[in-house]
């Protein structure tokens, strides 16, 4: 596919995202263009594969935002008024992805394994952390993760059973889905373990500054998101470069 045709189709598909996402009330104008723009840096720096995991994500993003809307409206734990969500929650999800597409293109490795084995292991947090918070309020278990205290739901750093249970589903899925779009023409290995792992790892990292930094004000939910995405992407590096895999 020449840079042409990679531009026309990645435009297409950022550009159907963002408007069907705006005309369905599921993101703002803001979080429409921030969707648009990060669309784009991973579709052209990364691969239109990335992109489509990207897709995938906000997909599933967007259905547990929705399920059981009223219920979380009632507690007063949705996003938005009505669970729409703004550029700060696309950029929470979506800059280390993108970040790691400039990076992988920057080093001319974005087609390898390692490559997309960290791009993964970024979504994958973004979907565990999600997952799990958009279901975890759904709890009336909730318990804070650094001393394990019953705290009311919707609290920064509150974690629960099935919240929990759900980061793990959320990562899995993520993981798995990613592989056989990105690394389809690889067998599934060991290495698939990488973003499950770390993704699983991030969103409890969230969690652990939720309940100590972002509750003492030194950062908001945007940094908290940030940093454990970007924590976990790191340290997931790290383990691919130590294991050697190209």
């Amino acid at each position: 596919m020449s840079f042409l045709e990679n531009l026309l189709v990645v435009l297409v598909l950022c550009a159907a995202l963002s408007v069907i996402s705006y005309r369905l009330k599921l993101l703002t104008v803001s979080g429409s263009v921030a969707s648009f723009a990060i669309g784009m840096v991973i579709g052209l720096f990364g691969s239109i594969n990335w992109l489509i995991v990207l897709i995938a994500f906000a997909l599933m993003g967007f259905a547990v935002t929705r399920y059981r809307l009223e219920l979380k409206t009632r507690k007063g734990l949705q996003e938005g008024k009505k669970g729409e969500r703004t550029y700060r929650n696309v950029l929470a999800n979506g800059l280390i992805p993108a970040c790691v597409a400039v990076l992988a293109w920057a080093f001319s490795v974005q087609g390898g394994t390692a490559a997309s084995l960290v791009y993964l292991t970024a979504v994958s947090v973004a979907a565990s952390d999600t997952i799990a918070s958009e279901l975890g309020v759904l709890s009336s278990r909730t318990r804070l993760i650094t001393s394990f205290q019953p705290v009311a739901t919707g609290t920064d750093g509150g974690v629960s059973t099935y919240g929990t249970a759900w980061a793990f589903v959320g990562a899995l899925v993520a993981s798995l889905v990613g592989w056989l779009v990105v690394l389809n023409s690889h067998p599934m290995d060991f290495t698939v373990l990488v973003p499950v792992i770390f993704g699983f790892i991030g969103c409890n990292v969230d969690s652990v500054i939720g309940a100590t930094l972002e509750r003492r004000g030194y950062v908001d939910k945007l940094g908290t998101n940030i940093s454990s995405m970007a924590i976990a992407t790191v340290a997931a590096f790290l383990v691919v470069f130590w294991l050697g895999i190209g």
